[in-house]
């Protein structure tokens, strides 16, 4: 098989993975937010259920982490696709990112 071929192979699934662990941070963050309003909402003291925030905020900083670990692989990957000879930018990440609109972005209120 072309090393290209295997290249965009594995490109896919790195975009894929990055995807998703910035969708899991997006998700941590929101459920932080929902759970400090809900505490707001039922009129608990501020120390109610601090133990499971902090435990929380433990995982938000591992997901933190974690995003930065896969651009350290991204930044890798690209170094070693110049050294298999591939100097295209291959095709999957051309179409991700023609695939982001800026106009489009939507703000949500989280608090």
């Amino acid at each position: 098989m072309e090393k290209v071929f295997v290249a965009q192979r594995v490109v896919k699934k790195l975009v894929e993975t990055e995807e998703a662990v910035d969708a899991a941070f997006a998700e941590a963050s929101e459920l932080l937010s929902v759970m400090l309003k809900a505490r707001k909402d039922v009129g608990a003291d501020l120390k109610f259920a601090d133990d499971v925030q902090a435990k929380l905020m433990e995982a938000l900083t591992s997901l933190s982490e974690a995003r930065t670990a896969m651009v350290g692989v991204h930044n890798g990957l690209g170094e070693a696709k110049l050294r298999l000879g591939i100097r295209t930018k291959l095709i999957y990440e051309t179409t991700r990112d023609a695939a982001v609109d800026n106009s489009q972005v939507e703000m949500r209120d989280v608090g």
